[in-house]
């Protein structure tokens, strides 16, 4: 499954961005401590670029806290400002509006412009609500809620600037695009769930089977071999059948609704029902990273060749 979602309003979003970022004195960059790679809009790399940039790891209450530590000390290491919060805790979103703040230089005889950026469904707009203690902006579980710019003026002198979400039009790393999918950064509309239930599935059994277990009360065999093609295709199917079976998502003749049993687990997985969980690695997002470059590297190589004959 390629999945591509760009709404017309995201193309709008980046020609604001780009003219807006010379005006902010600081950009608060909201990922998804769950998926802070995938999370992560490499436009803003370019856009934001000279601005002072603080990443914040949302919803770190339903991250894997031992995987969200390991992902602060990569920032920390190759020099990235990062800290993780839960957006609806008005203590921990002032601390890192603070450390934003702190990053630059301050002048009492006018206001501070702070930007808060960051790609659909990370919490932007609950980062923005607990700042301001009351409910200025829309909140929900569907991506893209944000359409329009909003401003809000926050004691201690700032003005804050909430921005849509915006994906890049082509998710080039699949994997990436499937963790993007299952965290609810991209419109159900644009996915299949039981394609993106396979893929969630699996990634639990390998790092999380033990939740499986617990929560639904199901066995999962582990062969002497269980990165086989046939055990990563056969087990997840398996799994998800007896999720169908032991919550009742069933057809006339007891037949399993594997759609509905899909929307279920995904449903569920989203909501931290089965536990805090972290759907990626630094490790393994530098080992993608790396192997996206080559494939770049690839076609580049390639295109060079066929152009001069």
């Amino acid at each position: 499954m390629t999945i591509q979602w760009f709404p017309g309003h995201m193309q709008e979003t980046e020609k604001f961005l780009k003219k807006a970022v010379s005006s902010v004195d600081t950009i608060m960059e909201i990922l998804d401590a769950r998926l802070p790679y995938s999370s992560a809009n490499p436009l803003l790399d370019k856009i934001c670029k000279n601005v002072f940039r603080l990443k914040i790891l949302n919803k770190q209450d339903l991250a894997d806290p031992d995987v969200t530590l390991s992902w602060l000390h990569h920032y920390r290491d190759i020099g990235e400002n990062a800290i993780a919060v839960t957006g609806t805790s008005p203590v921990e979103t002032w601390r890192a509006a603070e450390y934003a703040l702190a990053g630059i230089n301050r002048s009492k005889s006018r206001r501070i412009r702070v930007m808060v950026a960051g790609i659909p469904n990370t919490g932007k707009s609950t980062i923005m609500n607990s700042l301001a203690g009351k409910k200025i902006a829309k909140t929900g579980n569907t991506p893209a809620i944000t359409r329009h710019q909003q401003r809000t003026s926050l004691k201690k002198q700032i003005d804050i600037y909430d921005t849509p979400g915006i994906l890049w039009p082509i998710l080039e790393n699949k994997n990436g695009a499937y963790r993007l999918a299952v965290s609810g950064a991209i419109s159900d509309t644009a996915i299949d769930y039981s394609d993106i239930a396979m893929f969630a599935i699996a990634l639990m059994i390998k790092r999380y089977p033990e939740r499986l277990k617990q929560r639904y009360g199901i066995s999962i065999q582990e062969p002497e071999n269980s990165q086989s093609a046939d055990f990563e295709e056969t087990e997840p199917l398996k799994i998800l059948e007896e999720i169908g079976t032991t919550r009742g998502c069933l057809k006339k003749g007891g037949v399993i609704d594997y759609q509905k049993a899909s929307e279920l687990f995904i449903r569920e997985l989203r909501a931290g029902k089965l536990g805090r969980i972290s759907f990626e690695t630094n490790q393994e997002a530098m080992e993608e990273q790396k192997a996206l470059l080559e494939e770049w590297k690839s076609q580049v190589q390639y295109n060079d060749l066929t152009s001069t004959k």
